[in-house]
C-alpha cells in the first residue's frame, strides 16, 4: 500500500530498523551534512536520519530552532528503495513493467485473465482530482510590500550543505510545471538556492524538460507558473527523478507504482495541480529573463559546480500540512543517497532498454561513475561492431546521452561486479582497436569538459573479438574448470565438513 504521509513513511522506516532519531539540536549549517554524509558512507548506507530539532543560522547571530523535523538518508539503502516502491526487491517492478512490454492479444482464456490483470494495474496510472488535501492544512501567502512576515522559507529547516555552497539549498524539491504548447505536466528535480523567505534560483539545467518549457515561456514573454511539492508518499520524490521521456507524465509512472491514483489538488495562486499528501507546497512564478547568480554548489560529482545564471523562482504562497517533515538530501562524493535512487532507476527501466536493444543482458551504473559517467553494460555479440551498435544506440536515449563512457562486455559477465568489468577491460581490449570517440552534449554539472554542456564520449568493446573486427589470431578460451571436477569437490568438501574448512 501507498504512504499517506512522511509521517506513515517514518514510522514504516521504524518499524523495519531502519530509522534512527537524534533528539538533539542540530544545526542545518554543515552540521546535518557532516552527519549524514558519514551515516550515507557507512557499511550499507546505515539508517535513515530523523532530526527531530533541527536549528538553523539567525540573519544576526545565535540560532533559532525549526517547527519541522528533518529528514535524510530515508532512500540510502537497497533496502530502503524497496521499502520506499513497496516491493521486496526492486526487480519485482521491473517484471511487471516487463510484462507489461511483452503483453500479446490473448489467445486463450487463461490469457485473457492474465492480461485483464495488468491492465487492472493501470488503471491506477491516471491521477484522480480532488478539492483539498492535506497540504493545504496551512496557508501562508506573501504580504505585500517586500516584507517576509511571520512564516516564510525562512521557517523550514533547509540545510547549507557544504562550506563553500551560496547559501542554503532545497534539495528534494518536486518541481512542476506545464508545456505551453501542448500543457503536458512535468515533474523534474532541479536543486533550488534561497535568497531570501521568498525567492530561490532554479537549476533546471539546458537539456532539462522544465528548462525548455521555460525557454518557450522567454519566447512568448509570458510569466511561467511554477510550483513546488516536498516530501508526502516517498514515491512522489521517486517519479520525479525517473529519466521519463519528454511528455511523458510522472505521476502516471507514479501512481502505476504505487499502485493507487494519486491524488492531485490545485494550486491557491495558479492552475497547477500538486499531491494532495505533500509536506509541503511553494507556488510561485518565473520571470521570462530573469536570472540571477546561482551556486556554488557541492555536487554529486564530488566537485563544487560554479556559480551560474538561472531563472528566479518568485514563491506566492507557501501551503503545509499539520505536523508536516521536511524531506532532503545531501550529494557528494559517492556512494551517498543518490546512488539508491539512481540504482532503483536502472534496474526498474531495464526492460525499456531490453525492449529497444534484445542483445542486453544487464546494465551496472557503478558509483564510482556518479551515475552518467560510466555504463557497463553486457550483451549477447551475434557480429562484427556489435558492441559499437549499442553505445552509439544508448547515447540516444534520453539521459543516457550524458554517459560520458560506456564500457561494453560479453554476457557471461557480471555487470554488478566493477572488479569483474575491470578485468575483462584489461584483458580483452586493444585501446587503438577497441575504443571510439565521439562528441555529444554533456552534463551542465560536468567541470571536465573545456566548455559548459560540450564534450565528447568514449566506448570501450571488452567484447571477445569476432572475425572481421581487427584480430587476426583464435579467441583464446577462458579459463574453466571442468563440472564433473567441480562437483566432486564439493561433494568431498561436503563430507569432509568440520575437519577442514577452506
Amino acid at each position: 500500500m501507498p504512504y499517506a504521509s512522511s509521517q506513515a513513511w517514518i514510522e514504516a522506516l521504524e518499524a523495519t530498523g531502519e530509522l534512527r532519531r537524534i533528539a538533539a539540536a542540530v544545526s542545518t549549517d554543515l552540521e546535518i551534512t557532516e552527519i549524514a554524509d558519514r551515516e550515507m558512507k557507512s557499511p550499507g548506507g546505515g539508517k535513515a536520519l530523523l532530526f527531530e530539532r533541527p536549528v538553523m543560522p539567525n540573519s544576526g547571530s545565535g540560532t533559532r530552532g525549526s517547527e519541522f523535523p528533518l529528514l535524510i538518508n530515508a532512500f540510502g539503502s537497497t533496502r530502503r528503495m524497496a521499502l520506499a516502491l513497496g516491493v521486496n526487491k526492486v526487480d519485482e517492478i521491473a517484471g511487471q513493467i516487463g510484462a507489461l512490454l511483452r503483453a500479446k492479444p490473448p489467445r486463450s482464456f487463461r490469457e485473457a485473465i492474465s492480461l485483464l490483470g495488468q491492465a487492472l494495474e493501470l488503471r491506477h496510472a491516471k491521477p484522480r482530482r480532488v478539492s483539498s488535501g492535506p497540504c493545504k492544512e496551512k496557508v501562508h501567502r506573501r504580504p505585500a510590500g517586500g516584507e517576509e512576515g511571520d512564516f516564510s522559507l525562512r521557517n523550514l529547516p533547509i540545510q547549507k550543505c557544504w562550506p563553500e555552497d551560496g547559501g542554503p539549498f532545497i534539495t528534494f524539491p518536486i518541481v512542476i510545471t506545464h508545456d505551453p504548447d501542448t500543457g503536458h505536466r512535468n515533474w523534474g528535480m532541479y536543486r533550488m538556492q534561497v535568497y531570501d523567505g521568498w525567492t530561490t534560483g532554479m537549476h533546471w539545467q539546458l537539456h532539462k524538460v522544465g528548462a525548455r518549457h521555460g525557454r518557450r515561456h522567454d519566447q512568448t514573454g509570458t510569466k511561467m507558473p511554477v510550483a513546488v511539492a516536498i516530501g508526502g508518499d516517498p514515491m512522489h520524490t521517486f517519479a520525479a527523478t525517473a529519466p521519463l521521456p519528454d511528455g511523458l507524465d510522472e505521476a502516471l509512472l507514479d501512481g502505476f507504482l504505487r499502485k493507487q491514483s494519486v491524488d492531485l489538488v490545485r494550486c491557491e495562486t495558479n492552475d497547477l495541480e500538486v499531491p494532495a499528501d505533500a509536506d509541503f507546497v511553494l507556488e510561485g512564478y518565473v520571470q521570462p529573463g530573469e536570472t540571477r547568480p546561482e551556486g556554488p554548489f557541492g555536487d554529486h560529482t564530488g566537485f563544487y559546480t560554479p556559480v551560474d545564471p538561472y531563472p528566479v523562482f518568485h514563491v506566492e504562497c507557501i501551503t503545509h500540512r499539520r505536523g508536516a517533515v521536511y524531506p532532503c538530501t545531501i550529494v557528494g562524493r559517492p556512494p551517498m543517497e543518490d546512488f539508491h535512487m539512481g540504482t532503483a532507476s536502472v534496474r526498474i527501466f531495464l526492460p525499456v532498454f531490453k525492449m529497444n536493444f534484445p542483445e542486453i543482458v544487464d546494465m551496472a551504473l557503478p558509483p564510482e561513475g556518479v551515475f552518467h559517467n560510466l555504463v557497463f553494460v553486457s550483451i549477447r555479440k551475434q557480429y562484427p561492431y556489435h558492441a559499437f551498435k549499442i553505445m552509439n544506440g544508448l547515447w540516444g536515449m534520453g539521459q543516457m546521452m550524458f554517459s560520458k563512457i560506456i564500457v561494453a562486455v560479453d554476457d557471461d559477465v557480471d555487470v554488478q561486479n566493477t572488479s569483474e568489468v575491470l578485468f575483462h577491460v584489461c584483458a580483452n581490449i586493444d585501446p587503438q582497436r577497441d575504443v571510439i570517440f565521439t562528441k555529444a552534449p554533456c552534463d551542465s554539472l560536468d567541470h571536465a569538459q573545456t566548455h559548459p554542456n560540450l564534450g565528447s564520449h568514449m566506448g570501450v568493446d571488452a567484447t571477445a573479438k569476432l572475425p572481421g573486427e581487427g584480430y587476426l589470431r583464435g579467441w583464446p578460451k577462458k579459463l574453466k574448470m571442468d563440472p564433473d571436477v567441480v562437483e566432486r569437490v564439493n561433494r568431498l568438501l561436503k563430507d569432509l565438513k568440520g575437519s577442514y574448512d577452506p
